[in-house]
């Protein structure tokens, strides 16, 4: 799967989502500092679907109208060890493969999906 990484993923939670099989690379070694919408933009145009723990793209893509093509999903996970953190983003990623088009929410207990075709 191709990810990008929100500078607000850990950079030991990518390392082990890459360990796993998955590219992902992470806003905090590509590109640090930019603005949600950049993130976004970045997503795109690597043809990426975005991972992160920021609320904030929710409103872009919903409230704004951005494009996030490729997907976004919110990890909603309460705080953990690295270790754990990446273990549950994993087995989430890992649980279903339609992310593309799709704002998904995941939580300790299931995962919303709402399609971005809707908006």
């Amino acid at each position: 799967m191709r990810l990008l990484a929100d500078e607000n993923i850990p950079r030991l939670v990518v390392e082990f989502i890459c360990s796993r099989g998955h590219d992902a690379i992470w806003v905090g070694k590509v590109a640090p500092g930019i603005r949600d919408r950049d993130v976004l933009s970045l997503a795109t145009t690597q043809k990426r679907t975005l991972i992160t723990f920021d609320t904030d793209f929710g409103e872009l893509v919903f409230r704004l109208g951005l494009d996030a093509p490729f997907g976004i999903i919110l990890f909603r996970l309460p705080p953990d060890s690295p270790l754990g953190i990446a273990q549950s983003i994993v087995r989430a990623l890992e649980s279903q493969k339609d992310w593309v088009n799709h704002f998904s929410v995941v939580d300790e207990n299931r995962i919303r999906t709402r399609s971005l075709s809707d908006t």
